[in-house]
Order: structure tokens, then sequence, then C-alpha cells
């Protein structure tokens, strides 16, 4: 899609280049920020360049055994940017696959970069832990957020705007209904999520506060999400219309269904065959997710088990396809009988 050039321009002529596996931008402004990285991490008050890199087999393969921070100093390297002053995110995504958006108001103006894939490492907050860490381990990144404004922050506003742009991230998520690979939950990000957000020091302007109720939180989560869900949509192909199905909202639960299979007295193929024709009749989708809600309610306490099963069967028996009506009896059977 892009070959080693300049592909946008920020109002503050900040810019952004694909070059081959990375994005880089270019600062042309005095930048402070706040980084995930392990380079450079953390906030730090001059900031000349930021990246985000698809890491090839043989960067995995290298990564295995050597230092992230020292990996990150040599690419700084091989893209003749200052490593005191640069900080870099790493990831399995395609660059070809970022998103950058824009939303301004008035003189105040915030660009989100974004690559994300979310088909393996979705999660939700609280979920089982996938490892834990004692003397290091590296795990690669995957929905990356580089975020940039053309006004001026100090470090706990650019602490708020961070904190803007992971619950926005959310948002994202939750719009698409992305399961987590870990529970029955929507997921809130990935187990490898990194951002870095940049103020602009040469502006006249400062700002104070980032959060929901400011204008420039309002910025900001808008580019997030609109930038979100666009580089969902081309990393891995999930897009509202792919989540308008059944089955996809039925694979949420973690459930081995091969006992339901076994139990039925039709045709086995026939009934897959309607059943993948019927899960993508809207109506079907929302009685789905109607008797989906109620597993929720039950599973966090909110409504009781017997209330939430009575009304369950009353929605499934409005549903007119043989095929989603007996994959929902199961459900229910299954999870709130």
């Amino acid at each position: 899609m892009y070959s080693n050039r300049l592909i946008f321009k920020t109002s503050s002529d900040d810019e952004i280049f694909y070059l081959k596996d990375t994005i880089l931008i270019n600062f042309n402004a005095n930048r402070n920020g706040l980084s995930t990285s392990q380079l450079n991490g953390g906030t730090n008050e001059l900031y000349k360049a930021v990246f985000n890199q698809h890491l090839s087999q043989d960067k995995i393969d290298y990564l295995e055994t050597h230092d992230v921070c020292e990996y990150l100093i040599n690419e700084c390297g091989l893209l003749d940017i200052d490593s005191e002053y640069s900080t870099g995110l790493i990831t399995l995504a395609l660059m070809k696959n970022l998103s950058i958006v824009t939303k301004s108001f008035r003189n105040t103006e915030v660009t989100a970069i974004t690559t994300a894939g979310v088909r393996t490492n979705a999660s939700a907050a609280g979920d089982p832990a996938s490892y834990w860490q004692e003397n290091g381990r590296y795990h690669f990144g995957t929905i990356n957020i580089m975020l940039l404004t053309n006004v001026r922050l100090e470090k706990s506003t650019l602490a708020e705007a961070f904190m803007t742009i992971c619950e926005a991230k959310t948002v994202a998520l939750n719009n698409l209904r992305i399961p987590s690979q870990y529970s029955n939950r929507y997921a809130t990000g990935t187990g490898t999520d990194g951002v870095a957000v940049f103020s602009n020091l040469d502006s006249n302007n400062t700002l104070t506060n980032a959060g929901k109720h400011s204008k420039l939180g309002e910025l900001i989560a808008n580019a997030v999400i609109e930038s979100v869900t666009k580089a969902i949509g081309k990393q891995v192909w999930i897009t509202n219309k792919s989540q308008s199905n059944a089955l996809v909202r039925l694979n949420r639960y973690t459930l081995d269904i091969n006992e339901f299979y076994e139990g039925l007295d039709c045709d086995k193929l026939e009934f897959i065959r309607q059943l993948r024709v019927d899960a993508k009749i809207q109506r079907n989708v929302a009685i789905t997710t109607s008797i989906l809600n109620l597993i929720d309610e039950v599973d966090n306490h909110l409504i009781k088990k017997e209330d939430a099963y009575n009304l369950a069967c009353e929605i499934k028996e409005k549903c007119n396809s043989y095929p989603i009506r007996t994959l929902l009896e199961y459900w229910i059977n299954y999870f709130i009988r």
C-alpha cells in the first residue's frame, strides 16, 4: 500500500512515514509525552520521534534471547533517529493496516495513528492471567495507539489523556462486541497493548483537562474510537457487519458443543447449512443477543437465575428458525437452568 514515503502530515508539521515494516513519526515541534514503551517510557519532557513496528519472525526469534530496550535502541539507529529522544512500540499487526484519524475543534486538534489485531489476544480486565512475570518476560503489542495533539499538556493532563485513550479503546471494542479469548466477557483490550501520547510544547495554548467532560477529551476519544475500529477492520476483518451474526455472538461463550451435535435427531449437514443462513437474519441476531444478555446478567448477579431462565425461554420461542432456536435452548439450559 505504501513504500518508503510520507503518508501524512499534521497541522504541526509532524511527518508520518511508512518505511517497510515501520510507521515512523518525525516531530517538527518540541513534544513531551507519555509512552508505555521500554525505550524512554513513562513521561518525558522531550521527544523527537516515535515509531510503531511490525515484528517479522526473524525479529521475534531475536527478541527471544535479547533485551527489548536494546533492540529498540538498535532500531533507532537503523531508522536514523536519536534513541535518547525517541520511543517505539512493537506489534504483530501489519503496518499497511494502520488507521490515521484526525479530529479538531477551533484551534485544537488530535491525530490518532493505530494498528490493531484482536483475534487471539483480546481480553477483559480481570480475566485469568496468561502468564506471570519473574526475572522478565516479553510479549508482543497488539493494539498500538500513537496520539498527537497540537496543544500543550502538562504531565497530569498527559496522564488524563492516556486514561481517555484507554477508555476509548474499550468503547471501540465494545461497539464491535469483541469477545475476550480468556473468558465469556467482552474484551476491554488485549493483554499487550501499547500507547504513546504527545503534546506540543511550542504551543501557547495550554489545556488542563483531557477527561470525558472536556472538548479535548471528546476529540481524543472520538479519534481513538474511529481509528481503532478502522484498524481492526483492516487487520482482522472484524466489522459491524461481520459481528451481526448469531453464531459470532454465541462464540463469546466458552462451550464445547460436541454433545449438542451428537444429540441432534436430524440431518447434521442440513442443520448446519441452514444454521449458517439463519444466523445472519437480523431478527435471529436480536433474539440471540437478548438471551445472551440475560446470561450476562446472571453471571454478574444482577438477575436471579430462575427469572432469567423463564424469560429466556419465552424469548427463544419467538425465534422462527429451528436451528437457531434449538441452539439457543442448549445455551439456556447449559448456562442458566
